[in-house]
């Protein structure tokens, strides 16, 4: 028997529709390329979205066909982003700190269409658009009069638009179409396109904003700094409209005191974004003694939350720190570290430590450990294991089939699960924790050594700007680890004085055999430690003691 609901199928052009309903002259605020501030309401982006629409069926842009877009969080992008979904057309975001050969490489893959860019982005679509097999339009987000001169073909957005009706028809397609592609930052092979659904995106997204997790509503100020290139800006790009909380898109510049300035002029109660954009206001707060005096949350995520930022956040500035984890291929929200009434019990420092785990899953994610064999290791907070995760906002496949381990062309392991690659433990509440990249872990005479662990804690001590941990052969133990450090400008802290420092916090047999410092340790396109680099640059390395040993 099947139930007697109406049917009213999940696509994302339903949460604008929304927004525009409900909260029509709710402000999106804009620090724009150009440079000023501007001011616009959810009202006028479903308007300018509508026409975004029109403009694309125009151009013969269709159901299916990749959009791609190559920018920084504005209103703009945001009106692309509803245009080109609602409609049944593929949103693609491209990541602009991949190397142009990267980008011109899955623009190919994707087979995009129209590419919407900022102008700060025009170097790069000059380099990659000979490149390019299937890009027919070229659109920057800006006015005729900011268009800047090129080789390329471009059009200003303004009159892209300009002259089109609102009438454009939205969904009324089924909600397992393609909403939106990202693709993986290809670390260990080429990336891999993540294909979103509709009905993913929205449960992603009421999923990502249950009260234990972001919890934002209509009286919230949020401003995603996390990119919106970056996993659907962790789904603040739905997430905003769907509770009618006023937006503050910051644009191109996340430096501490554009940051700092936009969280006080607007009013700004909760944000996200990577720990290094956290590091930089901190330290821009304490060198000019100032305060957020509006901010009450931030979610911290995209790698883990050093202990230094947490305490500085929570016990400096009173700010809740919600440490987040997840994966592109998981929408990407997987867990958020929201202390639970069992913990209320427990000391500051038991508190502290449960809170730099990656924290418990929101409804719609269920997650497990196994041990090579498949065979799943207990939720004891001990035990160590790989993680796999499912959900309806979980990848199944790649875009194209690529990573298939089936002939349905499946990324997914026999029991169902996706394999994430990371391995965790997971406590008796339920609270996970990532202990290592599965090819990051150090294993040393048979036991694992964290590295993440390590780094979290070297991250705190003085004169430290960043710190990465990799395992470097061995004869005798096959591999230790070694502490590789980028001091704060001016700083010069000793080896002797970082190990040190580790003394106590962490296992004896986990010390660091050696510490080097390097001027800069190498990131990521999405702002993470780049081990590989740093594999490749100290491949031959040997420690002290290593001639002793052999």
């Amino acid at each position: 028997m099947l139930g007697l609901m109406q049917d009213w199928p999940l696509t994302v052009d339903r949460i604008l529709d929304h927004a525009k309903a409900n909260f029509p002259n709710r402000e999106v605020v804009t620090r724009s390329i150009e440079g000023p501030i501007t001011r616009n309401t959810y009202g006028n982006i479903w308007t300018r979205a509508k026409k975004v629409t029109g403009a694309l069926r125009a151009r013969g842009i269709q159901m299916g066909d990749r959009v791609g877009t190559l920018a920084w969080n504005t209103d703009r992008h945001l009106e692309a982003w509803y245009g080109a979904m609602g409609m049944g057309a593929v949103l693609h975001t491209l990541n602009p700190r991949l190397f142009p050969e990267q980008i011109a490489w899955i623009i190919n893959h994707a087979e995009d269409k129209v590419l919407f860019f900022d102008t700060t982005f025009t170097p790069i679509v000059e380099k990659i658009a000979p490149l390019l097999t299937s890009v027919k339009l070229y659109v920057a987000f800006t006015d005729r009069a900011h268009v800047p001169e090129s080789s390329v073909p471009i059009e200003a957005y303004e009159d892209f638009i300009h002259g089109q009706s609102t009438d454009a028809a939205w969904g009324g397609f089924d909600e397992n179409t393609a909403a939106g592609l990202c693709y993986t930052s290809g670390t260990t092979g080429d990336p891999k396109g993540v294909l979103y659904s509709h009905r993913s995106n929205v449960l992603h997204a009421m999923a990502a904003n249950q009260t234990d997790v972001f919890g934002c509503g209509a009286s919230d100020v949020v401003m995603p700094i996390v990119p919106m290139f970056h996993a659907n800006a962790w789904a603040i790009s739905f997430v905003g409209p769907m509770c009618g909380a006023k937006v503050v898109m910051p644009g191109g510049k996340l430096d501490g005191p554009s940051v700092f300035e936009l969280l006080e002029t607007e009013g700004v109660t909760f944000t996200a974004a990577v720990p290094t954009v956290w590091l930089g206001l901190l330290a821009f707060l304490r060198e000019n003694k100032l305060k957020p005096t509006t901010l009450k949350r931030v979610v911290i995520g995209g790698s883990a939350v050093p202990e230094a930022v947490l305490r500085a956040f929570e016990e400096d500035y009173g700010i809740e720190v919600l440490h987040g984890w997840g994966m592109t291929e998981m929408s990407p929200m997987g867990t958020v570290g929201k202390l639970l009434p069992e913990h209320a019990a427990q000391d500051r420092e038991s508190q502290l430590k449960t809170k730099l785990k990656q924290g418990r899953p929101p409804f719609t994610v269920e997650m497990k450990i196994v041990d090579d064999e498949g065979v799943e290791k207990p939720h004891d907070g001990k035990a160590f294991g790989r993680l796999l995760v499912r959900g309806p906002s979980i990848a199944k496949a790649y875009f194209k089939n690529a990573g298939a381990k089936n002939d349905k062309g499946e990324a997914l392991e026999k029991c169902g699960f996706f394999d994430t690659g990371d391995v965790a433990t997971i406590d008796p509440l339920g609270i996970m924790q990532i202990t290592d990249r599965a090819k990051d872990v150090i294993k040393s005479g048979g036991e694992w050594i964290s590295s993440i662990d390590i780094e979290n804690l070297a991250v705190g001590a003085d004169g430290v700007a960043n710190a990465a941990v990799i395992g470097i052969l061995h004869p005798k133990w096959d591999e230790r680890p070694l502490l590789i450090i980028e001091p704060k400008p001016g700083a010069q802290p000793t080896r002797d004085q970082l190990l040190k420092f580790l003394e106590g916090k962490i296992a004896k047999w986990w010390m660091p055999d050696d510490v080097v410092l390097v001027e800069k340790i190498p990131l990521g396109a999405t702002g993470k430690i780049n081990k590989l680099a740093l594999r490749e640059t100290f491949k031959n390395y040997k420690f002290p003691t290593t001639q002793a040993a052999e």
